[in-house]
């Protein structure tokens, strides 16, 4: 086990919050919540089938167990849901029926504090897991975008962070332009920040160093650079900047030698969703790195995505992340 996971998993325990699982029909959602459970990390809610979850041979004492289809919370949420989008042209009877959707039932209970975080997507798509979040929960105030990124901890290694960075966007922003780039990179150092607990160093990555090569999709990082500095002046960032610069001291030194962060960063934003999803699969096989995520940011209360590849161990790790966002979103208030 990585020190970072550990460190989350102590944060977590030290001030427990309420994470609902949508995805009791799931082996490796029941076998993580036992972990969970186990060792007194967060406090769960679990939605199901009720007696499949009895049933199966995991030992979920202190879990709260609910299905939708019959939990006496069905009809209060329906009526939410329907005040919710009824200007979107929503109607009571969809809003019922709605209701039958572990995702959209479990979005409720966060949303009526009934839980402080939801993490899904162990047996669903990314847009399902995330459609009822950006219809009811929405994006977090002054935030612009839903974006998400991974944290990457590689072994043996003494770049970055002794080896933890942070990617992004490597899950959701397919072709960003240079404004929404921008707002990846100051939501990610503020990711970062609540994470790791110091302060980022933010690379925007190109093929490009300072104008080594000009052409609009490097003409883009510059921009996205600039317009992020407007927004944070107080954050350690720079770009254009290629991936070697970034990291690598001495590489840094001679390509961008008046950069801030130029050798030593720990968040590393990805031009498009191409580079990001190729560069931590990568990094993730070739450098065995432990990878966790994609981790969102930018939405008004702590909901994770899972990968369907994912084991129970990462739904661990991710539950564990969430609680952290979830006492750092309690603290921000």
């Amino acid at each position: 086990m990585s020190s970072f996971l550990e460190t989350m998993l102590a944060r977590a325990k030290a001030d427990r919050q309420t994470i609902v699982l949508p995805e009791g029909d799931d082996e490796r959602t029941l076998a993580a919540a036992e972990r969970i459970l186990a060792d007194d990390i967060a406090d769960l809610v679990i939605l199901g089938d009720a007696d499949a979850i009895a049933a199966s041979s995991y030992a979920l004492d202190g879990a709260r167990v609910i299905d939708p289809r019959t939990s006496d919370l069905r009809a209060g949420f329906a009526t939410q849901l329907y005040e919710l989008r009824k200007a979107k042209g929503m109607t009571p009877e969809q809003a019922e029926e709605l209701m039958d959707n572990v995702l959209y039932f479990g979005v409720m209970m966060v949303k009526t504090g009934g839980a402080d975080g939801m993490v899904a997507g162990a047996c669903h798509a990314t847009g399902d897991v995330l459609r009822p979040c950006l219809q009811i929960l929405k994006t977090a105030p002054g935030v612009k975008l839903v974006s998400s990124f991974f944290v990457m901890v590689v072994p043996d290694c003494d770049l970055g962070q002794q080896g933890t960075f942070l990617f992004s966007d490597c899950g959701l922003e397919v072709q960003p332009d240079a404004e929404k780039l921008a707002h990846i990179a100051v939501n990610s150092a503020k990711s970062w920040k609540t994470l790791m607990g110091t302060d980022a160093a933010v690379a925007l990555l190109s093929h490009s160093s300072y104008g080594s090569a000009k052409n609009n999709d490097s003409a883009k990082v510059v921009e996205a650079t600039e317009i992020a500095k407007e927004l944070a002046p107080e954050l350690a960032l720079d770009g254009e900047l290629q991936l070697d610069a970034a990291i690598v001291g001495s590489v840094g030194a001679s390509k961008a030698p008046d950069s801030p962060v130029a050798g030593r960063a720990n968040v590393l934003i990805f031009p498009d969703l191409d580079a990001g999803n190729i560069g931590y699969k990568l990094v993730q096989r070739l450098a065995k790195a432990e990878a966790y995520g994609p981790i969102t940011q930018g939405i008004a209360a702590p909901v994770n995505d899972l990968s369907r590849g994912c084991t129970a161990d990462d739904i661990v790790g991710v539950i564990a992340i969430t609680c952290v966002q979830a006492q750092a979103k309690k603290n921000a208030e």
